[in-house]
């Protein structure tokens, strides 16, 4: 007993019909890929299901360019009445549609969706793509790694350089501060070194002799005698006046 004729009609149940909508596909693009080998014919197969999910064939991976010349026949009388410039308005609306369409699938496909469709060249030439990107995105790393490497060493010889002046200027202030400690402690042992008799030398030179009196001749009054009073006094200062000196 043969098989009976499918009556077409919207299948109810949701899993009978992803099923027959993946098997019916499979086939259609079978199919699609035995006449464009048989015939040497240009096939371009678009399909897309109830979630709104792209499925394409093309032969030769030339789905643009046979979608310009479906594009360019299906407007020729359009050109022909005179209506050129909405033609070719439309043609490149269209054309335009249609690469934003294969822009945003091999997005999809870059992001790892929608590769079910995808033949066994289409995914060798995203797997080249991925590996260009991939060293592309290495060596712009690498090249701002080393900029910054290179940064960071100039700083770090500004800072050492800073570093050093900084150093020769303290050793400069210690090394001044020293020398002033050491002229201040020679005047100190300069001045601590004075001797009585030098002292009385110096009171010798600031008093003037003629108004010296001698501490001796004096009467039991203690006045001094008028003869003695004008006489020059003895180099040596009495034990008297020297000893607030002592």
């Amino acid at each position: 007993m043969g098989r009976g004729r499918v009556q077409l009609k919207r299948i109810e149940s949701k899993i009978n019909r992803q099923v027959t909508f993946s098997k019916r596909r499979a086939g259609l693009i079978k199919k699609a890929h035995e006449i464009s080998v048989l015939c040497e014919a240009d096939v371009a197969v678009i399909v897309f299901s109830a979630k709104g999910r792209l499925f394409e064939y093309s032969t030769n991976e030339r789905m643009e360019g046979i979608l310009d010349r479906y594009e360019i026949h299906s407007n020729a009388e359009l050109q022909v009445q005179g209506s050129g410039i909405d033609a070719r308005l439309t043609l490149e609306c269209a054309k335009l549609k249609n690469r934003l369409g294969v822009l945003e699938r091999n997005k999809r496909q870059l992001m790892g969706e929608d590769l079910d469709t995808a033949t066994l060249r289409e995914l060798q030439h995203l797997e080249q793509q991925l590996v260009s990107t991939l060293k592309h995105i290495r060596k712009k790393k690498n090249q701002l790694m080393n900029e910054s490497i290179s940064e960071l060493r100039k700083r770090e010889k500004a800072l050492q350089e800073q570093n050093n002046m900084l150093d020769k200027k303290v050793k400069e202030e210690m090394a001044m501060i020293g020398q002033l400690l050491t002229r201040q402690q020679q005047d100190n042992g300069r001045t601590n070194t004075t001797s009585p008799a030098s002292s009385s030398t110096v009171l010798q030179h600031a008093v003037p002799s003629t108004y010296l009196r001698s501490s001796r001749g004096r009467d039991e009054s203690g006045d001094i005698p008028a003869a003695e009073a004008l006489q020059p006094a003895d180099p040596v200062l009495p034990p008297w006046m020297l000893r607030p000196l002592n």
